[in-house]
């Protein structure tokens, strides 16, 4: 299993776990995060846009081009931005820590 740790807009903590090859966004939604996730995958919105920790940030494999694009259209973006549906976990990754930004809702209630 893969640690992840969300940190929600007021600061507080919650760890997750999900497998190797576990998309970021699903485990995300499971630990309850705000994240809607429209599209589900196929890069078409940006409702699941977290900022992941510099520490990380370079240790993912690199967003295309159309990743670039859909994070354009978010709101709140940094350097260290990211689609949560474009970031598989890998033993690499564990213990990674993601910040999820305060614009962040999920109008579908999941």
């Amino acid at each position: 299993m893969v640690n992840v740790t969300f940190i929600t807009e007021q600061g507080e903590k919650v760890a997750a776990q999900g497998a190797v090859g576990d998309r970021l966004l699903a485990v995300a939604q499971a630990a309850g995060m705000p994240l809607e996730g429209t599209c589900e995958g196929q890069m078409a919105c940006s409702t699941c846009h977290v900022v992941i920790s510099r520490e990380w940030f370079d240790k993912l494999i690199p967003a295309s081009e159309d990743e670039e694009d859909m994070l354009d259209l978010a709101a709140g973006v940094t350097r260290t931005s990211r689609l949560s549906c474009q970031i598989e976990l890998s033993e690499e990754l564990d213990g990674i820590e993601v910040r999820i930004p305060g614009e962040s809702h999920d109008m579908q209630r999941r």
